[in-house]
C-alpha cells in the first residue's frame, strides 16, 4: 500500500461509505494511480466503482466520450477535456462522485503555454457539482504524478467533508 495515501484513502472510504456512494476515476499522466491507492484498501469495492486509465486522445473519445472538437482546439491537457472526461466517467459508471485528471508529467512534452508539471483536475457529484482546477507542480516525473494523485484526493476529501450534498 502507498502509506503516503492511506490516511486520505480511509477517510475517503469513510466518507462513501456513510452516504453509500461510490466513486469512479478517469485518469491520463496518472496512469492509474488513484484507482491502485484507492483499490490497496481492503474492501474498496463498498465504495469504488471503476477507474479508467485513457492514455491517448482516441482513448479518451472512445472510453469517456470526449468529442475530438474538444481535443483539437483546446488538447488533452486543458478544463474543457477534463470536464468531459469526468462527465464520461459518471455516465459510463454507477458511481455518484467522479474525478478526472489529465496532465504533462514529462521530462517531455511541455509547451510555453502547458509546461511541464501542468495538472488539470476535475471532480463531479451529486446535483450537477463539477469543479477543475489547474496545478503546476515540480519535480521529476514520478513527483509530478505523486502530487496530481495528492491533489485529486484531496480535491475531492474537501468536499465529501463539507456540508452533505
Amino acid at each position: 500500500m502507498d502509506d503516503e495515501f492511506a490516511e486520505r484513502t480511509a477517510a475517503l472510504a469513510d466518507y462513501l461509505q456513510r452516504r453509500r456512494e461510490r466513486l469512479a476515476t478517469a485518469e491520463s499522466c496518472t496512469g492509474g494511480w488513484v484507482a491502485k491507492v484507492c483499490t490497496d484498501r481492503a474492501g474498496s469495492s463498498a465504495w469504488f466503482d471503476r477507474g479508467i486509465v485513457t492514455y491517448t486522445d482516441q482513448s479518451k473519445q472512445d472510453l469517456l466520450g470526449v468529442s475530438a472538437d474538444t481535443l483539437n482546439c483546446h488538447g488533452a491537457v486543458s478544463e474543457q477535456t477534463v470536464r468531459e472526461m469526468v462527465a464520461g466517467i459518471l455516465a459510463r459508471s454507477s458511481a455518484q462522485w467522479g474525478l478526472a485528471i489529465s496532465g504533462i508529467a514529462g521530462p517531455g512534452g511541455g509547451s510555453e503555454d502547458k509546461p511541464v508539471g501542468t495538472v488539470w483536475l476535475a471532480w463531479a457529484g451529486p446535483g450537477d457539482w463539477q469543479v477543475t482546477r489547474r496545478y503546476r507542480f515540480d519535480g521529476n516525473r514520478d513527483a509530478i504524478r505523486r502530487q496530481a494523485v495528492a491533489a485529486a484526493l484531496d480535491g475531492l476529501l474537501e468536499r465529501l467533508s463539507g456540508p452533505e450534498t
